[in-house]
């Protein structure tokens, strides 16, 4: 079977969950270049991902040869994904695709999708009908096949159209629509409203009329994938703008994390309207289970359990499942989250942790632990390999018999040459840890972003970048995530 599916407008919540579900049982995908970023992220592993993606000035493959090839792994047998921005059937070439295997007996599926032409206005503030203003749309393509004998268009329909049109693709052409407009007799003070990147975090759009919308777009170097509106809605767009209204809109920030937990951050930061560069700096890598498990094994010999991650905390009930036993296996234990983040992990695995300090750093929780009798006591202290010492050496001081067991390694994620371009023009770098500071560092060779402000999530952070030159702008408090994004609104507020 082959599916026709389309991908939305741009924002990847745009996409239908029957989009979603295909994309994860693919054995081959045929994507282009304007789909959702991290469109592909449930993909199978081993799934066979093709780009076949069209732009100005050149393209990855020829429409024929999208059809024929379409045709050859349909025959072949598995599931094919043809992945294509916006809607498959509305500009988006799918019809002719669809035709070419039906030709050739080879079974289909169309996945309809949010088009742009209706997403990039909603998020511009356009409704493309109003009861008001127009009882009608139309959508018409600004860029033609440069092979027809003659224009398809009926200008002289067009400029007597009772509603708001739609164009596509045209920003190349817009001088000569506005002229052919106006020339059948569109008024030239029809409001027009062009949208750059719509529903992405680098929206922008340009108002005019048809006299000099052509102009006010070549000013603000406007550049595909644009939406052209005209119609008297788009003056709606001065009362009903609301994406520009998000407290992060127009702003770049870089999330360090590890690309595992980074998903989280990053939706909330664009759900605020900002465009967020994924260059996570590290990667949690669990240590072997025959170095973990033993330790584990003995988990009710131990009077008090500390955890100092959230990985820690997680990685700690992966190895008791993975023994046999589940939450009771703690019962007769003192768990001991060194932070909120931590204590959040701990709940979702089914352990309510009984100590949980106001601060996420380690002299926090050796004070919150100061009227825990450990003496004599055996403790483990669940963290990574390469940690602070202050824990356990406080705990030894009392007479504790301490077990430190590293349940993960932090080690560095490259970083590839798209993250730091972008990067390289954030207004903010946010670090989570000491490490996402190293690594990034050193991923950067030291150059630094100019102009960034940066946002660390606690003193032990803040010190680390410090020592690596950096002024840190903006500390969370509490130390957290959710402290991060406080931050951060409360700075970008400023």
């Amino acid at each position: 079977m082959v599916y026709l599916v389309g991908a939305g407008p741009g924002d990847p919540g745009l996409m239908t969950r029957r989009a979603v579900e295909l994309i994860a049982r693919a054995d081959v995908i045929l994507y282009d270049r304007l789909i959702p970023p991290g469109a592909l992220d449930g993909a199978r592993p081993g799934a066979d991902l093709r780009y076949v993606g069209k732009q100005p000035g050149g393209h990855a493959m020829e429409q024929d040869e999208i059809n024929a090839l379409l045709v050859e792994l349909g025959r072949e047998g598995g599931a094919v994904v043809r992945l294509k921005g916006g809607d498959p059937f509305v500009f988006g070439r799918g019809g002719e695709e669809a035709q070419a295997l039906a030709e050739a007996g080879v079974p289909f599926e169309v996945v309809p999708a949010v088009t742009a032409g209706v997403a990039a206005p909603a998020y511009a503030g356009i409704p493309v009908t109003h009861r008001d203003d127009a009882s009608a749309v139309a959508f018409v393509t600004g860029h033609e096949d440069p092979e027809k004998a003659e224009s398809a268009l009926d200008w002289d329909a067009l400029a007597r159209f009772p509603g708001t049109l739609v164009l596509y693709m045209g920003i190349k052409n817009l001088p000569a629509i506005a002229q052919q407009l106006v020339t059948h007799g569109r008024g030239p003070d029809e409001p027009v409203a062009v949208v750059e990147r719509g529903t992405l975090p680098g929206q922008r759009a340009v108002e005019g009329t048809l006299a000099d919308i052509a102009e006010r777009v070549a000013e603000a170097g406007v550049r595909p994938p644009a939406i052209t509106l005209v119609g008297p809605v788009a003056r709606l767009r001065q009362r009903l703008a609301w994406i520009e209204r998000r407290p992060l809109f127009g702003r770049s920030v870089v999330v360090t994390r590890a690309r595992a937990q980074a998903s989280g951050l990053a939706r909330r930061l664009e759900e605020l309207g900002a465009r967020v560069i994924e260059a996570p700096a590290i990667r949690i890598q669990p240590r072997p289970a025959a170095e973990v498990d033993p330790h584990v094994a003995e988990i009710e010999g131990y009077a008090l359990v500390a955890l100092t991650s959230p990985n820690g905390a997680t990685l700690l009930m992966d190895a008791i499942e993975r023994t046999g036993r589940d939450a009771r296996a703690l019962a007769g234990a003192t768990v001991a989250a060194i932070g909120p983040a931590t204590a959040t992990q701990l709940r979702r695995r089914g352990i309510a942790p009984d100590i949980v300090p106001d601060e996420a750093v380690a002299e926090a929780l050796v004070e919150a632990l100061r009227d825990v009798d450990v003496e004599g006591r055996r403790v483990l202290v669940a963290r990574a390999s390469e940690a602070r010492s202050v824990l356990p050496e406080a705990l030894t001081e009392r007479g504790a018999r301490v077990d430190v067991v590293a349940f993960y390694d932090t080690v560095a994620e490259p970083l590839v040459g798209d993250s730091l371009a972008a990067a390289a023009e954030a207004d903010y770098v946010t670090f989570t840890s000491s490490s996402t500071v190293r690594f990034f560092m050193d991923g950067i060779d030291g150059n630094f972003p100019g102009g960034a402000r940066v946002v660390s999530i606690g003193p032990i952070t803040s010190a680390t970048a410090r020592e690596h030159g950096l002024e840190v702008h903006v500390e969370a408090d509490p130390h957290d995530i959710g402290g991060v994004i406080d931050a951060l609104l409360n700075d970008a507020a400023r």
